[in-house]
């Protein structure tokens, strides 16, 4: 269930419930609208707007014509591709959108005990809204955060689950990135830190964003030097998750910002088993491919417009090669 609150969390239960249902127990209409109280018609408008807005998505599976997921996912070797269809919506609904199929996939995948890892960024931070009611489980940051306006769901979200006895939680109460690799080493010495790094060896489930290295696609490209991101450039860095940048092949790029981010290193998200990623917009195309040819990637989350961008990218190195 989204963690929303007031009016708007009453809302979003009312469609979950109806939409439980009329999907889930295959109830009808008539029957749906004397338990809540309003007409079949109403029901009918509850079950419209929980579609519109994400509360449900449908997946149909034709045997006959393979699915764009699937498609994609055979395109780029991932275990799950999941579009979002953003068609007609504001630049905050799209957002909302994917956001709400990110903390869905967390939420089908996550089990009782297990360690998952959610990495800092503006997507996941928009995202955070939408958490679900989770399991008993421990939930580490995995990047310290940037301040961009708007910020700061994430770490919140992480703090106020630290207060359920059944949540443990390890959060990064740091900047992702700072200024020199000296001040980088004092903080991630800190305890809470520390722990939270150490932790990231063995996580079960990681949830991340994938950025492009070019203006207005990686928030960390909008904090860092030009030296930096010249650096990067020439080492042939296109993508990035977490500020660790990584090269057309999905190789990881070393450069000196590396020793100035406080947060999960490349290496670990590669061992780790399950990595749920998520990328928005056409630009971000050739980094997506990137990070799927990197192999830890194993349930993609793409917008509409960036599911096109990689099919035409994707037949265009198919026919290059």
């Amino acid at each position: 269930m989204a963690r929303r609150t007031g009016p708007d969390r009453e809302r979003w239960i009312l469609l979950a419930d109806v939409a439980r249902a009329h999907y889930v127990e295959d109830r009808s209409k008539v029957d749906i609208a004397a338990q809540f109280g309003v007409s079949r018609f109403q029901v009918a408008t509850l079950l419209k707007q929980a579609r519109d807005q994400g509360v449900v998505t449908i997946e149909i599976r034709d045997p006959r014509r393979p699915s764009r997921d699937d498609d994609l996912a055979r395109m780029l070797g991932v275990e799950r591709v999941q579009v979002v269809d953003v068609s007609g919506t504001t630049e905050i609904e799209g957002t909302e959108r994917v956001g709400t199929a990110v903390m869905g996939a967390l939420r089908q995948t996550l089990r009782s005990r297990m360690t998952v890892g959610i990495s800092w960024s503006r997507t996941m931070d928009l995202a955070a809204k939408f958490l679900p009611d989770l399991p008993p489980c421990t939930i580490v940051q995995l990047a310290g955060a940037l301040q961009v306006p708007g910020s700061g769901t994430l770490p919140q979200v992480i703090s106020n689950l630290g207060a359920s006895p059944d949540i443990t939680t390890l959060p990064i109460h740091a900047p992702l990135v700072v200024d020199g690799a000296a001040t980088a080493r004092d903080l991630m010495r800190q305890p809470e830190i520390a722990q939270a790094l150490e932790r990231a060896d063995g996580l079960d489930l990681a949830v991340v964003a994938i950025g492009a290295w070019q203006a207005g696609e990686s928030s960390v490209w909008e904090k860092v030097a030009a030296a930096d991101r010249d650096e990067a450039l020439a080492a042939g860095a296109v993508g990035e998750i977490s500020g660790r940048l990584f090269d057309a092949a999905g190789d990881h790029v070393a450069t000196a910002l590396d020793d100035r981010l406080i947060g999960v290193r490349y290496d670990q998200l590669r061992r780790t088993p399950h990595v749920v990623a998520v990328a928005h917009g056409p630009a971000r195309a050739a980094a997506v491919v990137a990070a799927a040819a990197a192999g830890f990637v194993t349930h993609l989350i793409v917008d509409s417009t960036l599911a096109e961008a990689l099919v035409d990218l994707l037949e265009t190195l198919d026919d290059e090669s």
